[in-house]
């Protein structure tokens, strides 16, 4: 009786919980998306569009790689987080 009390008791203690996204989370995860399609198409633009010679070019053209990294970057890191809490 009493290892039957025990297991009740461990098991019962060892639910699982699921963290779910808010809607507003999913909201701000979908505009997050949205925005980095929007400054990847301007950033594209801008360097097709680019006549300030090779170097300027492939300079601005890493930057805004490097940028795009970091934005996607933090919007997943955030996302992460949001998903864990």
């Amino acid at each position: 009786m009493k290892t039957v009390i025990i297991l009740m008791a461990l098991f019962g203690f060892t639910g699982i919980s699921y963290a779910e996204e808010t809607t507003s989370e999913k909201a701000a995860a979908t505009t997050n998306d949205a925005k980095r399609s929007v400054k990847k198409g301007m950033n594209r633009v801008k360097e097709a569009v680019c006549a300030e010679g090779d170097v300027k070019c492939l300079s601005k053209k890493a930057k805004h790689r490097v940028e795009e990294g970091a934005d996607y970057t933090k919007d997943k890191a955030t996302e992460t987080k949001d998903k864990v809490d």
